[in-house]
């Protein structure tokens, strides 16, 4: 009985009468987020599933749009001091918080200043125990790191130059909230929700379904002037698996999916990652670039007892394992032809500023392989002892097949299953001596890449513990630039090394693959895979 109660108020809630005549019929955006919802509190939007939430409610001071490029959000411009040391942001002022009953007649006030730098403070207070306090930590000032001049004018203050901050300032952790919805809520404010961005929270039964209505006073307009959003709400559904979750695609029961389930790969794709002829003309698929690298790590810390004795601390004996994978054959038959076959290092295509790469590819050769082991002193693998390949299960197929290539020129690999989550304890605190992972970048920057390598970072991000005074120098060097054709080529000497030293074995760049119903139009997407609703319609 209280289920069917449920979905009447559903009903009213989405449509506003099941009973509306067809001229009336509302514009509700269907999808499943089979990883389920843990909070919509931007402080803690740490998976795609609540950075998805987080966007649709809240707005960022930059954004990132399709080409990578960041643009102006909440903040119309901005300037940087000649020491890099500050960056002043100029605001828009006609923008509004959702209406809410922490506010005076429940109305939403305006957003100042004011918001943004107690949003900041919020998000590296110990008290709010964010998993996003790591975007300022050791990078802004300690005294008054964030200054709102005026309503409309808000700065930051660094310890040292770090020219990816815009950048870094469209991530969701980054949102801005207003202090009394907060205040009112404490930790509740997880699941009531209150920002500016163009839809509203509404309706949340944990578990099953998630509403947001359009946001009626919605700052943005399109280019004819009409108001932003189109839609009039977005519905989330939680079935927990992605099969089920195509099977409902199917049944026209979603208008969008996100990546396909295993099962279904041979089905819906050819070899080339394309449609199949019996879904051309019923679906529409959008494959384009993510900025997520799947990769084999090493680690090469020599003093750690996980490496003692081991021959992967042998830079050429890494090279070998480099040269010994075919990952063409990797993207073609496990993926179905979705992804890029990570030759040229560690950064994925598609990372502004990595058009030009220095870095020697890593053509697949079991010749030079068994070169590189006979140069190290393993002629065809002789007197090498056996490694272990630690796999999330999802990966397994993958990692067994990179064990018979490696095994083929006579590195004795087997692989063993691990929990994702174990694994990722085990690599933090640097047991885990082979290992598959994925990196998918944070932000529009290289650095998010290359931070990884760098020594005076704990895993993670440097994982492989890889140490080289000659790195460290230059992406310290990098920071520093404010010159984008500078920092560039200083990017592109830093993945140079990397691959020359060969702490990790790069798969392939992933790709994204985006299903929508025929009668979807203007949704789109940047290659973060953060998906942007304001001027999605659904026709008839």
């Amino acid at each position: 009985m209280l289920r069917n109660s449920i979905v009447f108020l559903l009903c009213l809630t989405l449509l506003g009468s099941c009973t509306q005549k067809a001229g009336e019929r509302k514009m509700v955006f269907r999808y499943n987020q089979a990883q389920g919802l843990e909070t919509l509190d931007p402080a803690f939007a740490k998976n795609l599933s609540i950075m998805w939430g987080v966007h649709f409610i809240f707005s960022t001071l930059t954004e990132v749009a399709p080409d990578l490029k960041v643009v102006p959000s909440l903040a119309k411009q901005w300037e940087i001091s000649p020491d890099g040391l500050q960056y002043t942001f100029y605001l828009h002022t006609n923008v509004f918080f959702h209406d809410n009953d922490a506010f005076p007649n429940g109305k939403g006030r305006r957003m100042t200043a004011a918001d943004v730098q107690y949003s900041f403070d919020r998000l590296i207070d110990p008290a709010t125990a964010s998993s996003g306090a790591w975007i300022f930590n050791d990078r802004v000032r300690a005294h008054k790191p964030f200054e709102a001049i005026n309503d409309s004018t808000f700065v930051i203050h660094l310890k040292e130059p770090f020219r990816p901050l815009p950048e870094i300032l469209s991530m969701p952790y980054c949102s801005v909230v207003p202090r009394e919805v907060v205040q009112k809520w404490g930790k509740d404010f997880r699941s009531h929700p209150c920002g500016t961005g163009p839809f509203q929270f509404t309706y949340w039964d944990e578990g099953n379904t998630l509403v947001l209505h359009k946001n009626p006073n919605y700052w943005e307009s399109d280019t004819a002037g009409k108001r932003l959003p189109y839609l009039d709400a977005v519905q989330v559904s939680f079935n927990d698996t992605k099969a089920t979750e195509f099977l409902l695609f199917l049944q026209k029961k979603l208008d969008f999916v996100n990546g396909l389930d295993g099962s279904f790969k041979d089905l819906v794709l050819t070899k080339k990652g394309t449609l199949k002829p019996d879904f051309q003309n019923k679906i529409q698929l959008n494959k384009m670039v993510y900025l997520n690298t799947e990769y084999l790590g090493i680690l090469v810390d020599p003093n750690s007892a996980k490496t003692k004795g081991s021959a992967m601390l042998d830079r050429k004996v890494r090279l070998a394992i480099n040269h010994a994978i075919d990952r063409n054959k990797i993207v073609t038959y496990f993926r179905n032809g979705v992804g890029i076959p990570a030759t040229t290092g560690f950064i994925p295509k598609g990372m502004p500023g990595t058009e030009q790469r220095l870095a020697t590819p890593y053509d697949y050769n079991p010749a030079k392989a068994l070169q590189l082991l006979a140069e190290a002193g393993y002629p065809n693998g002789k007197g090498l002892s056996p490694v272990i390949l630690q796999s999330p299960e999802a990966n397994v197929d993958v990692c067994n097949f990179v064990a018979t290539q490696l095994n083929d020129i006579g590195i004795p690999t087997k692989v063993q299953v691990m929990q994702p989550g174990l694994l990722r304890q085990e690599m933090s605190r640097s047991q885990a001596p082979f290992f598959k992972a994925q990196w998918i970048a944070d932000y529009p920057d290289a650095e998010t890449y290359l931070a990884f390598f760098y020594s005076k970072l704990p895993a993670p991000p440097n994982y492989t513990r890889f140490n080289s005074p000659d790195f460290d120098q230059m992406y310290e060097r990098s920071l520093k630039s404010v010159n984008d054709p500078e920092r560039f080529r200083i990017y592109a000497q830093m993945d140079s090394l990397i691959s020359s030293q060969a702490p990790v074995v790069p798969l392939f760049y992933d790709e994204m693959l985006h299903f929508t119903q025929n009668n979807i139009s203007g949704f789109s997407e940047n290659p973060l895979n953060i998906i942007d609703l304001r001027r999605v319609k659904i026709g008839k």
